[in-house]
Order: C-alpha cells, then structure tokens, then sequence
C-alpha cells in the first residue's frame, strides 16, 4: 500500500528545474519580510521545540544542522541549550538567512543538495520545511547521508490525510505518516513516528506529524 502512495506521489510531483528553483528562492525571499506567518522566533515551550530536544539529548560539542532553518528560530533556541555545539543552518533564502547570526553557521543550499560531507552530524532535523523540498527522496536521503552512524534525524510536518486545509504553493507537498517512515527506513536502522500539537497538553488534531529515527 504504502508502495504505491509513494509511486503516485512521485508521478504527481512537479519536475526539479532550475526555473522551479528560481521561483521557489524568490518565493522565500519576498516572504523574508512577513514576520507574521514567518517568524525569526519561536516559544521554546512549544511541543515541537521540546520534542526534539528530548529526542536529540545533550549535543554538548557535536554538531546539528537546521534543513530548511527559515529564519533559524529553532536552531537559536537549540544554540541557548547547546552552547558548546556547533549548529549549521541551511536554507535556499539567502534572505532568510540574513536572520541566522552567530554562534550559528548560515550555509546557503537547497535540501536536495547539501555541500556537507557523508556522516559530519549527530544530529539533522527539517521542521515544516521537507514539504517544500519537491524531490522528496533525495531531501530524506541527503539529510541521512550526511548523519553519522548512530547519529540521529527528525522531521517535523504536516499530514496529507489533512491536505486542502490550508493554501499551498503547487510545489508543496504534506506526507503520510508510513510514506516517510519507509523512506527513512531506507537509511536508518530504526524509525518511528507520533501525532504532535504545538503543546504537550493539547491533544493532536493529526494536522502535525514527528517521525523520528536513528542512523
């Protein structure tokens, strides 16, 4: 079943082209200065934030890399918990990435395509940003690639049973829950995935999904 979920989403996926990531960069970049709907912070008592801190453990002198970091909100408040990691952030804005100062390491790049060599992270995360990735399996691949073994990777996003609840550029994409357990399990050794809220006392509505995995 799942197969064929991911056989019919790649056949509906729009072509990875230069033109398509011309207007995807501009499309970030004007949307650098809507502070509203694209924060430079993020309440770090937010279920997201804690999660993945638990997740992840103390990252004391390892190394963590932000796919898709925006304005780098989750890799600030990482860098307050971690002051001795070195945390890189990534993202195809360079707009964005205006935001992302020091002790954190901006490095312009698109998610299909990190300049990082093979397994130089303990710890890679994406959160709401694989869902603009369009190339989906070599988003998931590369995250994997460039974690050491051991180390670990998450992905925070929204659900494709919910998808047409919000407005979304065509080249957006939502995931089921076993699309991505599987694609993950393609490199990692141990994967699973939860229902989130944005706080630990509000159930899930199922619109927000962690999958979490180990390399």
């Amino acid at each position: 079943m799942i197969g064929k979920i991911l056989e019919k989403l790649r056949r509906s996926a729009p072509a990875v082209t230069p033109e398509l990531e011309r207007r995807i960069r501009r499309s970030f970049d004007e949307s650098s200065a809507d502070e509203e709907h694209f924060p430079s912070t993020i309440d770090p008592r937010i279920y997201h934030v804690q999660l993945l801190l638990r997740f992840f453990g103390s990252l004391e002198n390892g190394r963590a890399l932000d796919v898709g970091c925006g304005k780098g909100r989750f890799a600030r408040v990482f860098a307050g918990e971690w002051p001795t990691a070195r945390i890189t952030a990534t993202d195809i804005s360079t707009a964005m990435l205006a935001y992302v100062q020091p002790p954190l390491q901006a490095c312009a790049a698109t998610m299909t395509t990190l300049p990082f060599r093979d397994g130089v992270f303990d710890a890679v995360y994406a959160t709401e940003s694989l869902e603009h990735a369009v190339d989906i399996e070599r988003a998931v691949a590369e995250m994997c690639r460039v974690t050491r073994p051991g180390g670990k990777v998450a992905v925070i996003d929204k659900n494709a049973e919910h998808w047409g609840k919000l407005k979304t550029p065509e080249w957006e994409r939502w995931f089921h829950r076993r699309e991505l357990e599987k694609l993950l399990g393609r490199h990692c050794r141990k994967v699973d995935s939860q229902f989130i809220s944005y706080w630990e006392d509000v159930p899930p509505d199922g619109m927000f999904i962690a999958w979490l995995a180990e390399k």
